[in-house]
């Protein structure tokens, strides 16, 4: 038990608190009184914070100890180890421009005792701007349907090559604006420039935040133009995907990992931030796979939210055997079958909106209507 000397709790004896904490990296977590604090000791001296970072909540005790900043474990922010003031560094410069300062506590030796006084200094919040508003509550706002075309091909902007799902994607979309009544909007993610999934949730599902954390702070990050249309803009959404060694392109992996910070909001608050949207699939390829593929987007896509049309997917192979790139080019680009097919895709995808939009908007009049009084 700690034992009380006035305001003070004793810890324990300073020199081997030194030993201990030397061969465990310069970190322990202490919890006095509830209080969870970590204790740390760099270069001759002690220092105490509460174990809470200023961002997630993530635990500092589980971070690491440099150059006298504790680091936290989840998005990297550090702070002095005896101020509790936000350092910059080269991580924390990414997440956090001022992370204000963690609270701490003063500590004394005291014949060869190290003592703690648990009144705490006052936490100062961070302060950074987001980059956009994703943070807003997901609103459909009144209009036409509203389509985006999401191409997931990769491609060298400098020597941009024929895409036949791509093709198929715009045909499609082409198509729509000129006999549905739609919006329409093309986005390819090989012209964005986003970074890779740097796997918070594995560290805790809490630290995988919505909106991203790498968003939040990483103005170059174009994954928030992915989040603002998916969330807020668009009513249905078209995705195009080659097939690479049976599976989808390695772009909608790097964008699919990125959208666990929309999935993870149901997770930790029951919160859906994708309602009433719809989802179709065009899969090409010169090899085979096709339903392994679909199979594995719609179970995605379906996790997120999102519903599907009738036959929620158009795809072309020419088989497992068949290396003739040159002419399974030729066959897309000339095939009226597929061009047609792609766009019925999107027909039946807008159709399906239509009708929950049209649900959802009964159900919102019926709420609104007043109940009868009964007689008394």
């Amino acid at each position: 038990m700690n034992e009380v000397t006035n305001e003070w709790f004793q810890i324990g004896k300073a020199d081997e608190l030194i030993t201990e904490l030397e061969q465990s990296g310069g970190i322990k977590e202490l919890v006095i009184k509830d209080k969870k604090i970590v204790l740390t000791y760099h270069q001759g001296k002690f220092g105490a914070l509460n174990n809470k970072c200023n961002h997630m909540g993530g635990p500092l005790s589980k971070g690491k100890l440099k150059n006298g900043c504790i680091e936290c474990p989840w998005h990297y922010w550090r702070f002095n180890h005896q101020t509790g003031e936000s350092v910059s560094s080269e991580a924390s410069r990414h997440f956090a421009p001022n992370a204000g300062a963690v609270p701490q506590y003063t500590l004394k030796v005291d014949n060869e005792m190290l003592f703690i006084n648990l009144v705490e200094s006052k936490r100062i919040p961070a302060t950074y701007s987001m980059s956009g508003n994703l943070s807003r509550e997901p609103k459909r706002e009144e209009g036409k349907i509203r389509v985006l075309g999401l191409s997931t091909t990769a491609m060298d902007s400098e020597y941009p090559r024929f895409s036949t799902s791509e093709e198929l994607l715009k045909s499609a979309l082409n198509q729509g604006e000129k006999e549905l009544n739609i919006e329409a909007k093309f986005i390819s993610l090989s012209n964005l420039n986003f970074r890779h999934c740097e796997g918070f949730y594995s560290k805790s599902e809490r630290a995988c935040t919505w909106p991203c954390s790498i968003t939040k702070f990483d103005p170059a990050d174009e994954m928030k133009i992915i989040y603002e249309n998916l969330v807020h803009w668009a009513d249905v959404v078209l995705v195009s995907t080659p097939i690479r060694w049976g599976n989808a392109s390695s772009l909608y992996y790097k964008m699919a990992e990125r959208l666990n910070s929309v999935q993870n909001q149901i997770t930790l608050k029951n919160k859906v931030l994708i309602k009433n949207k719809v989802v179709g699939l065009i899969i090409t390829g010169g090899q085979d796979n096709i339903q392994s593929v679909a199979g594995q987007m719609l179970t995605f896509f379906g996790e997120l939210g999102f519903t599907f049309p009738a036959f929620p997917f158009v795809a072309h192979s020419l088989g497992w055997s068949s290396e003739n790139m040159a002419q399974n080019m030729d066959y897309v680009q000339k095939s009226e079958y597929l061009h047609q097919e792609s766009f019925e895709l999107l027909q039946r995808s807008t159709q399906l909106c239509q009708t929950l939009i049209n649900l959802e908007n009964k159900t919102i009049s019926m709420d609104r209507v007043a109940p009868r009084q009964s007689p008394r």
